[in-house]
């Protein structure tokens, strides 16, 4: 392992899929364009076949065979990692996962484990067209058995930085299917360190049921009590820090941060905590509002605190096809003036 820190998402990644294969030689990686030089389409691979030749494989163009092969594998005692060159093609995987891989388990009686992680970029904003740019983890968020999970740009406690971390951990210590999102605008991000959230107030909670998968909750220090609780995750969630510095320096209005890395299960605790205080609840993601992740938390949180939630909404792309040209893009895709505009109506 190499002793300099990572800056970005991306070499957390690496970082985390690196110490993955380095302490265990059953854990395989599998993709389509992951060798050297290329190292992937986002580069996340770059150097792992290089020092890990057995255990980085390249594959054929076949999204539902490799995911098939690595239920295999799993079934046989391995612990498989799958690359999915663009998270829109999570649509080829959808009979693996969800009528094989999440019930192998059950179906045999919990004799079985299947610990097979599926990572995948997700998300717009560069251009990449109708059929590159869509964020279709929502489709995934109630198969039973799956876990869908979303990394956060924090360092951490961690050497290889909070995302390496999460995706280390989801690799080495569960044991069922797992499917890692990680946002394409995400893997540039530099990793928040201490001295960049200086001012925020970060509170980290671990769920018992959820391998170490943190819920962070980040609110501006000093700051008098919050008047809306705005739950986001991945990129999103970046943007969403900027957002609630800028309402409470130019409009005096305090927010709460909610930031799951686990989206399913859900684990809403410190959320309904939040919400149980300031009455108002706000959603923000990439993916289209209709049926999205969005409208399950606040029905979640309806359920949990009835009347104590007294107003709540979502931003959301807009339920269109995601175009390629970069200024109907960036019309059709959420960004932080929209958090804005939509938290002033709120409050």
């Amino acid at each position: 392992m190499s002793a300099k820190m990572p800056e970005t998402v991306l070499e957390s990644l690496n970082l985390g899929l690196q110490k993955a294969l380095q302490e265990n030689r059953n854990v395989i990686l599998l993709g389509e364009d992951i060798l050297d030089p290329y190292g992937g389409s986002f580069k996340v691979t770059r150097g792992l076949s290089t020092r890990f030749p057995e255990q980085v494989w390249t594959t054929p163009i076949s999204e539902a065979g490799i995911t098939g092969i690595a239920g295999g594998m799993a079934l046989r005692g391995m612990r498989p990692v799958v690359e999915i060159m663009f998270g829109d093609f999570t649509t080829l995987i959808a009979d693996q996962v969800i009528n094989h891989l999440t019930k192998f388990s059950t179906m045999y009686r919990q004799q079985v484990n299947v610990p097979v992680v599926i990572r995948t970029p997700m998300g717009g904003r560069r251009g990449y067209g109708p059929t590159h740019s869509q964020s279709l983890e929502k489709f995934f968020l109630g198969v039973p058995g799956l876990s869908v999970i979303a990394p956060f740009n924090l360092l951490g406690d961690s050497p290889i930085g909070a995302p390496g971390e999460l995706l280390y951990k989801t690799i080495t210590k569960h044991n069922s299917p797992a499917l890692f999102i990680e946002n394409k605008t995400q893997y540039l991000l530099k990793l928040l360190s201490p001295a960049d959230m200086i001012d925020y107030e970060v509170i980290t909670v671990t769920p018992e049921d959820s391998f170490d998968c943190p819920f962070h909750k980040l609110s501006l220090r000093s700051s008098p009590p919050s008047q809306l609780s705005l739950a986001a995750y991945g990129y999103m969630a970046h943007l969403a820090m900027t957002a609630i510095k800028r309402l409470a320096y130019d409009y005096e209005i305090f927010c709460d941060l909610l930031v799951p890395t686990c989206l399913a299960p859900f684990h809403l605790a410190p959320l309904f905590k939040s919400v149980s205080q300031t009455g108002r609840l706000l959603t923000v993601e990439e993916g289209s509002q209709s049926l999205g992740w969005g409208a399950e938390v606040i029905t979640r949180t309806a359920e949990t605190l009835g009347d104590r939630l007294k107003i709540s909404g979502r931003v959301a792309a807009q339920g269109i096809v995601v175009p390629a040209a970069p200024d109907l893009e960036t019309e059709c895709l959420p960004d932080e003036e929209d958090v804005i505009r939509k938290v002033l109506e709120m409050v």
